[in-house]
């Protein structure tokens, strides 16, 4: 039997041992602790999201775009909003967006520690209770600049109000998102430009998708387009200001120097040459017309207009309108007159009053029943219509035609304007296309012809529908050309002969006293050349009565025309 090799512990061996249990007891080696989890309910995510949200909605005192935005006299991009919008019913879209500077707090943790919003606040909200979308600058902020977020936010927008049907109010700032230099240097390299969001602004236009657009300071390049583009657009006379490129832009490409806002595209510059369609005195008159404007759009195409409640009686008579046109044809008289007169009480909204003051144009309802007005101002060159004039109906026709709105024209048209400024203006070519805004759209039109109506101007105006539905008053005057010239004209060799004999005078008066004869306007109804001839003081009556079959009968079938593609309006 082998004996064991092994030797027995010494004392040495066993001290060894005993000193190491000894050492793993009393300092054991620590084990890693587990990672707190993360919160279940998703605690630190709304946290974070929050803390940027109250940095976005939270003015900053110290930051010297928000101090130059209060120096200038402008509300800050929020309060606007509050202003704007019915209380408390904002709901913003991509309130998160911009830039964020994030810290580690631990394993998989993080907070952020600074926050730069995107300079264009968009979002959700009602506009005297009609559901709306909007998208104001924030100029504050890289002067409403692009920024990482603006174009995203604006194409998506853009979308949204296609997807949903919904009217977009803009509130334009700056360049609402357009480029700036510095974005090149940040980058690290230059890019060719576009402008996405422009398809499906068109598209919007055409598909009477309310634009509503407002200038509330400096207007540029990009922000210019986008508020321009709009259906209706209004600026602040205090604030507002608008051009393609800024003053310093300007001095180094032509060399004007010494330009501020208000000389380079001021209110008085654009709201008179109808880049601008209204002026208002402040932001909040802003906000006001863009309310009142809505009151009379629909949704979309899709949809009539929204009617009211009517308190003015439709069987409502004004005898003044009897007397209001003068027996002599060279006297004038206040045409918007006759537009109070006949339209609901305190409907009358004009657009345009300051530019193609040859034309009159504007909202109003007949017996709450939304409607275009069409007349001529007999005070503003005799109400020829010029180039201006010319180019403001034609968009107010357009306009009509893809809300679905009927046109109703009060007519005194002594033609298209004559002589050389109206040459060098190209009244002609803006006169055809106007005729063709006419005779391309088919909202109905109704006329009521209050005086005159002459030449290829009144022709347009008048025969636009085919059968064509019109009431004349006793005042009417008709023709080809006005007495005034068209006499000397049809009679020259005549009055040349009576001349030698120095009976020109004599003749020319005999001449004008039968042509007024027989252009009495109960010869033409004789001759049924005009349906019929009410007394003024009816107006209102016969107005409503047309208004009200538009509403009841005709409106259906054209939305019907138009839900299935017969019908395909173009404002744009």
């Amino acid at each position: 039997m082998t004996k064991s090799t092994t030797k027995p512990p010494n004392d040495k061996d066993q001290a060894t041992n005993r000193l190491t249990q000894l050492s793993s007891h009393i300092s054991p080696n620590p084990k890693p602790k587990p990672q707190e989890p993360l919160p279940a309910d998703h605690s630190d995510v709304l946290s974070q999201l929050q803390t940027l949200r109250n940095i976005a909605q939270t003015p900053d005192p110290q930051n010297r775009g928000y101090v130059r935005q209060k120096q200038a006299g402008k509300l800050w991009v929020r309060e606007r909003i509050d202003l704007l919008l019915d209380k408390n019913t904002f709901a913003e879209i991509g309130s998160v967006s911009g830039t964020a500077t994030w810290q580690k707090t631990g394993h998989a943790r993080e907070k952020p520690v600074s926050f730069v919003p995107s300079n264009n606040v968009q979002g959700a909200g009602l506009l005297r209770g009609r559901k709306v979308l909007l998208t104001a600058d924030d100029f504050s902020i890289r002067s409403g600049h692009a920024d990482g977020a603006s174009a995203g936010k604006t194409v998506y927008v853009e979308k949204l109000a296609i997807a949903l049907r919904m009217p977009v109010v803009k509130l334009v700032d700056g360049s609402s998102g357009g480029g700036s230099v510095t974005t090149i240097k940040k980058e690290g390299w230059s890019y060719l430009p576009h402008v996405a969001s422009f398809e499906y602004v068109i598209k919007q236009l055409n598909m009477g998708i309310p634009n509503l657009g407002a200038v509330v300071g400096p207007a540029i390049g990009l922000g210019a387009a986008r508020v321009v583009s709009c259906h209706f657009s209004v600026m602040a006379a205090d604030i507002g200001a608008l051009f393609n490129a800024g003053p310093k832009v300007v001095e180094g490409a032509t060399f004007e120097e010494g330009l501020d806002f208000q000389d380079l595209g001021g209110p008085m510059m654009h709201c008179t040459n109808g880049t601008i369609d209204n002026l208002a005195a402040n932001e909040e008159e802003c906000y006001e017309q863009l309310r009142t404007v809505l009151s009379y759009l629909p949704n979309s195409g899709s949809d009539a207009p929204p009617t009211v409640p009517c308190v003015d009686s439709v069987e409502r008579e004004d005898i003044s309108l009897r007397s209001l046109i003068p027996r002599r044809q060279n006297r004038m008289y206040n045409a918007r007159t006759v537009i109070l007169s006949v339209v609901d009480e305190g409907s009358w909204f004009e657009i345009g009053a300051l530019w193609g003051r040859t034309a009159i144009g504007g909202l109003a309802r007949l017996g709450g029943r939304p409607v275009g007005i069409i007349t001529l101002n007999c005070e503003v060159n005799g109400g020829a219509l010029d180039a201006a004039g010319s180019q403001k109906l034609t968009r107010l026709l357009k306009l009509c035609d893809v809300m679905n709105l009927p046109v109703l024209q009060f007519l005194d048209i002594p033609g298209y304007a004559i002589g050389t400024v109206a040459e060098r203006t190209a009244t002609m070519r803006w006169g055809v296309e106007l005729a063709k805004a006419y005779f391309s759209t088919t909202m109905p039109v109704f006329n009521v012809v209050t005086r005159r109506v002459y030449g290829v101007a009144g022709g347009v105006m008048l025969g636009c529908r085919d059968p064509v539905m019109q009431v004349a008053w006793p005042s009417g005057q008709w023709g080809s050309l006005p007495l005034d010239g068209g006499i000397e004209v049809g009679h020259r060799h005549e009055l040349r002969e009576a001349e030698k004999v120095g009976k020109k005078e004599e003749r020319y008066k005999e001449l004008e006293e039968e042509y007024l004869r027989l252009m009495n306007p109960v010869r033409t109804a004789n001759a049924f050349g005009v349906e019929e001839i009410i007394d003024p003081k009816d107006t209102r009556k016969v107005c409503c009565s047309w208004a009200e079959h538009v509403y009841e009968v005709l409106m259906k079938e054209r939305l019907a025309d138009r839900a299935c593609g017969k019908l395909q309006p173009s404002f744009a």
